[in-house]
């Protein structure tokens, strides 16, 4: 086994400058969820080239696609998210807030969460796996899955809805980060919702009997969740936005107006009802304004079932790889980022946020270092992600495991300038390649290894059997909020 891993290794390392290229031409193009148009014609242009049999428009979601190199089993699926965050238009590689030239994108949207590294780092381990594939010529197949809509319509929740998920023997995928770790613990389910209420105008003060104000209907579904709060599961969230307050002229009684809802639980199971319970709330709020509302499902993603026979793996050979070292200018440049948030002297790696000694202890492997070149031990208690990613959906119908490599400095708030800039920087291209050959030499082991892969199947089927509640109605499509 040892001799067909550097195969792998060697093959992303051959082609760093084409996935750095990827990385940089979807940093430069950022689109949002669902409108990643030019990434995915991208990605399967390259992929083609490289010799993958590739399909488009996966479970009917036109930015989606898959690209499969092999035959038989096992099937090991490699997850690639490209979608950009608004508002997030940044220079590369620049430690002062400076939103980059639009170009020919005409938008002000930038990559802030490194899902340009992200797909190009799943490309990577697919190349790499490829190349193994054919030097091993044993029974297998890797399929890379593109996967739109990471940030808002959660592609693949509805991959797992239509049960695409259950054809693969394991699924691995990777996420820019601070921190060098095997990402370990569960994470919150969560639902999204656009309620647009529909009204009567009038004139405020002249006629105010025959108006029946939206905006009204808006505030009074927003108050009566206020109230739910005390009556739910203190592991739950619900948080909404006015999207569509109903105009500017307060002496117009508002005739429609759209508030977007997302409910949060640590189980899937329990976000559903919590979320029947919210619809309800928005039926009492039409009856009591005599208005009409539509409901609009945006998305649905369940809770991460954790792995460890996988994330063993993941840390064995992240171990063997080591991690990404940083020349003077990118150290200067992640000194200098660091010094633009508050966050930067937290203690790193996901653990440290439920266990004071593991805290302790990573606080002192980075011992004031900006960048975090070092593996952080392998976290094997409970821990928990308060965010939401459609990766949970995956974890529910097949073993899965993720791994975080370091893209920006320590304490980097994602979503921000900051990760924006360090995401189109050398750093964050290194980041791409590094987790490409450690997602590619695991997943070298579950081709050769049948009781390794078996053993993951194991402890997957015994966290699931309360099987899978899927948050996507049968009837809902891919959509993004208004």
């Amino acid at each position: 086994m040892e001799r067909y891993k550097p195969i792998a290794v060697d093959a992303i390392e051959e082609k760093k400058e084409l996935i750095g290229h990827v990385a940089d031409e979807i940093w430069a193009h950022p689109e949002l969820s669902l409108q990643e148009f030019k990434s995915c014609e991208l990605y399967c242009d390259v992929l083609k080239k490289e010799g993958f049999r590739v399909e488009k428009g996966t479970c009917g979601i036109e930015t989606a696609f898959t690209a499969s190199y092999g035959s038989g089993r096992p099937v090991i699926g490699i997850l690639a998210e490209y979608d950009a965050l608004s508002g997030l238009s940044q220079k590369a590689f620049t430690a002062t807030k400076q939103p980059r030239d639009v170009g020919d994108t005409g938008s002000d949207c930038g990559h802030g969460c490194g899902h340009n590294l992200l797909g190009a780092g799943a490309f990577a381990a697919a190349v790499g796996v490829k190349r193994f594939l054919e030097e091993w010529k044993g029974e297998g197949t890797v399929i890379l899955f593109g996967c739109p809509g990471e940030e808002g319509g959660a592609a693949k929740a509805f991959f797992a809805r239509d049960g695409l998920w259950k054809t693969i023997d394991a699924a691995l995928t990777w996420h820019p980060d601070p921190a060098n770790e095997v990402a370990v613990g569960s994470s919150n389910a969560c639902i999204q919702v656009q309620y647009t209420f529909h009204g009567v105008a009038s004139h405020a003060s002249a006629a105010p009997e025959y108006g029946r104000s939206a905006l009204d209907a808006v505030e009074l579904m927003n108050i009566g969740v206020q109230f739910l709060r005390e009556h739910m599961s203190d592991r739950a969230r619900v948080h909404y936005a006015i999207t569509d307050a109903g105009g500017r002229s307060p002496n117009v009684v508002q005739p429609q107006a759209t508030v977007l809802y997302m409910v949060r639980s640590d189980k899937v199971a329990d976000a559903v009802k919590l979320q029947e319970r919210v619809d309800k709330i928005a039926d009492g709020a039409a009856l009591m304004t005599e208005t009409s509302y539509e409901r609009k499902f945006i998305d649905g993603l369940a809770e991460l079932v954790p792995n460890h026979t996988l994330e063993k793996l993941l840390h064995k050979n992240f171990e063997a790889l080591g991690v990404p070292h940083y020349t003077e200018d990118e150290t200067a440049f992640a000194d200098a980022l660091i010094k633009t948030y508050a966050s930067g002297d937290q203690a790193p790696g996901l653990a440290s946020a439920v266990n004071e000694d593991y805290a302790r202890d990573a606080q002192e492997m980075r011992s004031g270092r900006s960048m975090n070149d070092f593996l952080l031990p392998l976290y094997e208690g409970d821990c928990f992600e308060p965010g939401s990613t459609d990766v949970g959906d995956v974890s529910w119908l097949t073993p899965t495991a993720q791994i975080h490599v370091a893209a920006w400095p320590n304490g980097c708030p994602g979503h921000s300038w900051q990760s924006t800039a360090s995401a189109g920087s050398s750093i964050g291209r290194k980041a791409a390649v590094h987790a490409g050959k450690v997602l590619a030499a695991s997943a070298v082991e579950l081709f050769m290894d049948g009781e390794m892969l078996a053993n993951a199947r194991k402890e997957y089927e015994m966290k699931t059997r309360s099987g899978y509640v899927c948050p996507i109605p049968s009837d809902a499509v891919p959509v993004v909020a208004d």
